[in-house]
């Protein structure tokens, strides 16, 4: 999914550690979802200063438009 100059985060990036200290999962299955869920936020959702207010999905594809 990731593409050459783009700049998705990683798990390990987007994840902060607080988050999984204030959660106590029953399943592996249901950490699986809630930490999906928290990147999916992250990319698609979060609006990052660095990148003119837009989420990291949106300047992608608007860095696609500017080369094509």
């Amino acid at each position: 999914m990731n593409l050459v100059g783009s700049r998705q985060t990683t798990d390990r990036e987007a994840l902060p550690s607080e988050y999984l200290h204030d959660f106590r999962f029953a399943t592996r299955n249901m950490a699986r979802k809630e930490i999906l869920e928290y990147i999916t936020f992250y990319n698609a959702d979060r609006l990052h200063s660095s990148l003119g207010y837009v989420s990291p999905m949106e300047y992608e594809r608007l860095q696609w438009m500017k080369a094509a």
